[in-house]
């Protein structure tokens, strides 16, 4: 058995773990790199291992140093923060992390490289606030929603008798406009309600047949102007699903998109990506996945307004005139039905919508 497969063989449980972790010698050759690695930078292990690791990082001679200290035994643990190079991944801006250089114990060449991103924890306390916040919130909806759905139907019931009384046109004027808002405020319960009411209908599921479902239906809403690029990964796999919640909830997103979009529409430079990419080693919530989808919807749109950016989630929060709200609302609803998230980045010029959703 070679040097590396048993090398492989005694570090194989770091796969296990979200953390970045490598174990390097003085040159910065590995002898092994763990799955959070790959899924960082978006290269298979038996690559990333024929490359110095000291060059992944734009802080080189920093770690070139803390590594030959820690192989002198000058201490047996370096820290630092620095910033780990990502040229194969969707995002290529530098990743913001920090850097633990350990001695292993009974090795006096190798050292274990541990390389923790600054943002994972603030992103996982996000996702566990986030999911806590739903789930507060689809129970309140119900509540509320059971609460107005009752006597709704007594004042509209109590306006057509009232109107049955009366002789005078104008009056009866004022009947219809109760029994007109009556009905809309019914259809705006029944529409919180409707994601509680019916069951999944769960089947295996093409990710890409419900975007090319989705590019469809906005393509014939908004014909002119709007550009829908794919930029999809063929070699994803089919899930188990329910087709339709999913069609909604990237149909809401990419409506939203395009009513935005609606000055560069005229203009004729208006563009949303539809991208999919395969995830591996996620964290959702207090969950980890090997494999997950990640949906990608971005704009180049105005940006979602700063007011309402953090609570762009919430039931009846709308950034356009005439919006009811609960598009957003019910996307995050279905997407937490399959086990996955979703948040925002938004800037002027640039708003994307990232989807997570495991795969098996």
């Amino acid at each position: 058995m070679s040097t590396f497969a048993r090398s492989a063989s005694v570090f194989d449980a770091f796969d296990h773990l979200a953390t970045m972790v490598a174990v390097i010698d003085l040159r910065g050759q590995c002898a092994f790199v763990n799955a959070a690695f790959e899924n960082t930078l978006g290269l298979p292990r038996r690559h990333l291992q024929q490359q110095c690791v000291f060059d992944w990082f734009i802080q080189r001679s920093v770690l070139m140093s803390t590594v030959q200290a820690v192989v002198d035994n000058e201490y047996s643990t370096g820290r630092f923060d620095a910033s780990l190079r990502q040229p194969h991944v969707l995002s290529q801006e530098p990743l913001p992390v920090h850097v633990i250089v350990t001695q292993i114990e009974r090795s006096q060449q190798q050292v274990l490289l541990e390389v923790v991103e600054i943002k994972q924890q603030a992103r996982q306390d996000r996702e566990t606030r986030t999911l806590d916040q739903a789930r507060m919130t689809k129970e309140l909806i119900r509540n509320l929603a059971h609460e107005i759905k009752n006597p709704l139907g007594g004042i509209r019931g109590a306006a057509q008798l009232l109107e049955m009384d009366l002789n005078d046109k104008a009056l009866i004027e004022y009947t219809q406009v109760i029994i007109h808002e009556v009905d809309r405020l019914q259809g705006l319960v029944d529409r919180l309600l409707a994601p509680h009411r019916r069951p999944q209908m769960v089947a295996d599921v093409n990710i890409h047949e419900v975007l090319e479902r989705v590019r469809a239906l906005v393509l014939i809403e908004c014909p002119k102007g709007l550009e829908l690029v794919r930029d999809y990964d063929i070699s994803l796999p089919e899930f188990r699903g329910d087709r339709e919640q999913l069609i909604q909830a990237v149909l809401n997103v990419t409506q939203n998109a395009a009513q935005a979009l609606a000055a560069r529409r005229q203009e004729g430079s208006a563009r949303i990506i539809l991208r999919t990419r395969a995830a591996r080693q996620i964290t959702i919530g207090l969950h980890r996945y090997r494999l997950a989808l990640e949906l990608h919807i971005e704009d180049n749109g105005p940006g979602v307004a700063a007011e309402i950016r953090d609570r762009i989630f919430f039931p009846l929060v709308s950034g356009r005139d005439g919006g009811s709200g609960l598009g957003l609302t019910l996307a995050q609803d279905f997407i937490q039905q399959h086990r996955g998230t979703i948040e925002c980045e938004s800037e002027p010029g640039r708003t994307l919508f990232r989807i997570l959703i495991p795969l098996p």
